[in-house]
């Protein structure tokens, strides 16, 4: 599934606009993705915990030629499901 197939589900079972379910399908994805670059994380019960890490930076190696490099540091999205989720696709 896709964002697209997403609105029109959100739609269909909303019983909403596609328009209206593109704003509120956007609204949530845009609200998670600000609440993680302030830091904090977002908890959805039932559904699964998203939450930001720094990842340090270190030394890879280049698979093919075998060359180090470096590997800058960032900041990585976290995704803990909830046990409601992981009982459901089980």
């Amino acid at each position: 599934m896709n964002k697209g197939d997403l609105i029109n589900k959100v739609a269909e079972d909303a019983n909403l606009s596609k328009a209206q379910a593109t704003e509120a399908v956007n609204c949530v994805l845009d609200t998670i993705g600000n609440t993680l670059k302030d830091g904090d994380k977002v908890s959805i019960v039932g559904f699964g915990t998203f939450s930001s890490a720094h990842r340090a930076a270190r030394v890879g190696r280049n698979p093919k030629t075998g060359a180090a490099l470096q590997i800058a540091a960032k900041n990585v999205v976290k995704f803990k499901p909830g046990k409601e989720l992981s009982a459901s696709v089980n």
